[in-house]
């Protein structure tokens, strides 16, 4: 029997009817009487698959596609073609039975009353996915407590930071204990502590419920505290999808090491004892120096060569981080045509 996907997308696109405006007032009269339109497409016949319970990164730039192809799967948008299902549901059409078993946070959108007290936003929503009291109330107990939200019940949410209301939010959006969760930019504008807790929370959900995640986001790290998987998005068309560290292996670079020595070294010692290695090495002070080593080059290859050679304090590895490759990425046009990984 074949596995039934959590989001199953086939040949989706999306195209757009833009009008143009013509200049001055003889421009701005025709098109009163016939305007003129340019077609747009957003969403290019992209297809890929989701398994329950895992959580996807889908990256790109502004005006990549990422938004109109979440909101394609969350029955907002009706797709141009193609066929989207979202736990077997085709999410325009099936719109009643569909939202049982979704939830949604958009970063910069509340689905939060904005001048009552959260606990009723809360209430309001038990009632919107017709969860039971008994039931509503073992998850807002729970959510209550791992989100830290008991401060908040009882204030309007404009009186909410931006880091309490997101909280606020995510529980919101798991009133229902939904089977899937879309987050297009959760972390948006919010300070480092925040974002851990919610990454934290986010962890812990999947790994106990099994819920499954499908993660909008710019910040990268996001990306490589929750995702194992990874779709990249370009002008519409999937350019990558493979896991997180086969993106790494691809465009990354290679490594660098970073050396702290007991005492003062020589600059060209360390370059003779990696010579024929095709690493670089730099200084940073008196007692720190780094290399950079490419990816062809092993990097215990390196160590054995400078440990057993040198008095040692600390060593740092530091990897190319994954807002680098993307850059690198999109920056060179790497990705010209779908890669599967």
């Amino acid at each position: 029997m074949q596995m039934l996907h959590a989001i199953d997308v086939r040949e989706l696109r999306k195209d757009f009817q833009i009008q143009k405006n013509r200049e001055g007032v003889s421009g701005a009269l025709k098109d009163l009487f016939k305007r003129e339109y340019t077609h747009v497409s957003a969403v290019k016949d992209i297809s890929f698959q989701i398994p329950k319970g895992e959580i996807c990164g889908y990256i790109g730039e502004n005006g990549a596609g990422k938004s109109t192809t979440i909101k394609m799967l969350t029955g907002i948008l009706v797709p141009t073609s193609g066929d989207v299902r979202v736990n077997g549901f085709v999410p325009h059409q099936d719109r009643e039975k569909f939202v049982q078993n979704i939830g949604v946070v958009f970063g910069q959108r509340s689905q939060l009353w904005w001048d009552i007290g959260v606990i009723e936003s809360f209430n309001l929503l038990r009632k919107v996915y017709r969860v039971g009291e008994r039931e509503f109330k073992l998850r807002l107990d729970e959510l209550v407590e791992r989100l830290q939200l008991q401060e908040l019940l009882n204030r309007p949410v404009r009186k909410l930071s931006l880091g309490q209301r997101m909280r606020c939010e995510l529980a919101a959006s798991l009133i229902h204990n939904p089977a899937i969760l879309f987050l297009d930019e959760p972390t948006i504008g919010l300070d480092i502590v925040v974002k851990t807790e919610i990454r934290e929370f986010l962890k812990s959900l999947n790994q106990r419920y099994e819920t499954t995640i499908l993660l909008t986001t710019h910040d990268l790290q996001d990306i490589e505290a929750l995702c194992s998987r990874v779709i990249m998005l370009d002008d519409g068309q999937i350019i990558y999808d493979g896991g997180l560290d086969d993106m790494k292996a691809k465009w990354g670079k290679g490594k660098e090491v970073q050396f702290q020595f007991a005492g003062h070294y020589e600059l060209e010692k360390l370059r003779l004892l990696t010579a024929g290695l095709n690493v670089e090495w730099s200084p940073e002070n008196e007692v720190t120096a780094k290399v950079w080593i490419p990816l062809e080059v092993n990097v215990s290859d390196v160590l054995s060569r400078v440990v057993g050679s040198t008095d040692i304090r600390d060593i740092k590895i530091i990897e190319t981080n994954t807002d680098d490759i993307v850059r690198e990425i999109y920056r060179t046009g790497t990705a010209g045509e779908t890669i599967h990984a």
